[in-house]
């Protein structure tokens, strides 16, 4: 029994020095899963907010098509009320002539109504020209800071500017820079738009002083 002793005694050792090495590896597996998690839950929380953007934009989008909606349903129920026999006397070319001309009344009307009503800056072509003068770009809370300031009359809170600043990045006029967990907007192509702008007036003057140069 005596010779049993040593021997128990370092099974013991050794079992108790891989479990405190079990523990250790424990320890470090959840640490590293639980930073896995942690980034998981970053990147969760960033596609909720995008996500939230993106129904916002389809909801904003869908309302302007809801708008355009009851002129083509009203073209239809036209074409509907026609009688059966009516319909069936007119010859087809005559028909499409028709129509096309219905279809021309409406635009014609609209164009010329137009010109009578001032037409206010877009909230579009107000944040547009203010990325424009600025040198860095901007958070969607500074657009809304500056437009609140520079006018106080337009409904300018966060959300509605931040919609906005979304719709003209998807149109490609505005480019989003992400920063860390910040967002940023700057104009697209402001360079090549100022130097095209500033290069037209030269050839109007250019082919009016050689028109003059021909007589």
């Amino acid at each position: 029994m005596a010779e049993s002793t040593p021997e128990a005694t370092n099974l013991k050792a050794q079992y108790t020095a891989q479990v405190t090495a079990d523990l250790e590896r424990n320890a470090k597996e959840q640490e590293h899963v639980g930073a896995e998690i942690a980034a998981l839950h970053e990147q969760l929380e960033a596609l909720r907010h995008d996500q939230a953007l993106l129904v916002n934009m389809r909801q904003a989008l869908g309302s302007e098509e809801a708008a355009a909606g009851p002129e083509a349903d009203a073209s239809d129920a036209v074409a509907m009320s026609v009688p059966p026999q009516q319909t069936s006397a007119v010859p087809g070319p005559r028909r499409q002539r028709k129509a096309a001309a219905k279809t021309r009344k409406p635009a014609a009307a609209g164009s010329a109504t137009a010109p009578s009503a001032v037409k206010a800056p877009t909230l579009g072509e107000l944040i547009r020209d203010h990325l424009v003068q600025q040198a860095e770009p901007r958070s969607a809370a500074e657009v809304t800071a500056a437009l609140a300031e520079a006018h106080p009359e337009r409904n300018t809170n966060g959300k509605v500017v931040r919609m906005a600043l979304e719709g003209l990045v998807a149109k490609g006029h505005v480019h989003r820079t992400k920063q860390n967990k910040s967002v940023f907007y700057s104009v697209a192509d402001a360079a090549s738009a100022a130097t095209t702008a500033s290069d037209e007036p030269a050839d109007v003057t250019t082919a009016g002083s050689a028109a003059k140069t021909g007589m």
